[in-house]
């Protein structure tokens, strides 16, 4: 549900953006849907791991909460970004995203180790998004 609420605001945005000055490293748009449905798959899988230890084991609850706050970061992104078509406002929400990310591995790595591993592929290609980002508010100001 999340990535379709996030298409959104992305589909009436794609003109704009893709008339965008970017830069060097950034991923080519058809890159954009199978990343985002294996990531989301890997969340769900990592979510799922979580879950099943049932709310009443240790810092389930507690990650779980973590897990909905990036969530609804995550999708607020696309309204930022391409919603607003701001890059600017796209970079500082990216950036609580990745917090938020972080605070979700370390505490689904506590619950299970392979729920916080599940999430790295997510960090990173957010890691590499944040760039994209900055470097798109640098080129187009």
């Amino acid at each position: 549900m999340a990535g379709v609420i996030g298409a959104l605001f992305v589909n009436p945005s794609l003109p704009w953006y893709d008339s965008l000055q970017k830069p060097s490293f950034a991923p080519p748009n058809w890159l954009f849907a199978p990343i985002w449905v294996t990531l989301f798959t890997l969340m769900g899988i990592s979510l799922y791991l979580v879950w099943n230890k049932g709310l009443k084991t240790k810092g389930v609850k507690p990650a779980l909460f973590i897990f909905g706050v990036q969530l609804v970061i995550n999708i607020s992104w696309n309204y930022f970004f391409f919603g607003l078509q701001s890059p600017f406002y796209g970079l500082v929400v990216i950036i609580m995203m990745w917090v938020a990310i972080v605070l979700t591995i370390l505490a689904f790595s506590r619950v299970s180790k392979k729920a916080g591993l599940l999430l790295l592929p997510y960090l990173i290609w957010v890691s590499i998004a944040a760039a994209a980002n900055y470097y798109l508010w640098i080129l187009n100001p």
